[in-house]
């Protein structure tokens, strides 16, 4: 489904990637791992078209991708839950989550709903009305991961899953996880808790200093 292959990018003169080789499959539950700094984050960001290719490919479901505006890339059918959560604080926890979604019947994904989202995260039906900005950190969190399933993706990209996140809360993400793999959506998932990715994850990808090891 998605297929990374010498990938190189950086900022000014710095580069950071240094050709990334990455492939997931249809279904499959991927993880990249690795220490900060060495470039995770960064693969998720030219994977998005955030920060613009210097050199490879990156083909999703057979077509290329890289060059595209991340708009374009989320109507493809990617969805990221990006980490620090970014949610808009000035809208409220249902304005969050109409706000980008569309119909499944755009990309072919899995039928998502705000009955669906509620319903796996019954806490943000119950603050549909609330401000954004005044959720905690592990709402905040669900409403991310929320908005970035009613694109009705057919992969969906965590970006730091569960940092900074209370003991409870990491294991209600990763139970959704878990439903989500269930379910059959092919996933990407970074965090640094190795124990309970290993109970998802199908394939490990492991980065050092910009390259996949």
């Amino acid at each position: 489904m998605l297929e990374i292959s010498q990938l190189h990018t950086g900022y000014d003169s710095s580069e950071v990637l240094f050709g990334i080789d990455l492939k997931i499959t249809e279904r499959e539950v991927a993880s990249l791992i690795g220490r900060n700094g060495m470039g995770k984050s960064n693969t998720v960001k030219t994977l998005m078209g955030i920060l613009p290719a210097r050199g490879g490919s990156i083909t999703f479901d057979s077509e290329p991708i890289s060059g595209l505006a991340p708009r374009a890339i989320a109507r493809a059918g990617i969805g990221l839950v990006p980490e620090g959560r970014r949610v808009f604080g000035s809208l409220s926890v249902e304005e969050n989550l109409v706000a980008t979604s569309r119909d499944c019947t755009e990309g072919g994904g899995v039928n998502w709903t705000l009955q669906r989202v509620y319903a796996l995260f019954p806490r943000l039906g119950q603050r549909r009305a609330q401000y954004a900005r005044t959720l905690s950190g592990g709402e905040q969190k669900m409403l991310a991961i929320g908005r970035a399933l009613l694109i009705n993706p057919r992969l969906l990209i965590l970006d730091e899953a569960t940092e900074g996140l209370a003991p409870l809360i990491r294991l209600e993400i990763w139970n959704c996880l878990r439903l989500l793999k269930q379910e059959g959506l092919t996933i990407l998932v970074i965090d640094k808790n190795l124990k309970e990715m290993a109970k998802v994850v199908d394939r490990n990808h492991r980065i050092e200093k910009g390259r996949i090891v």
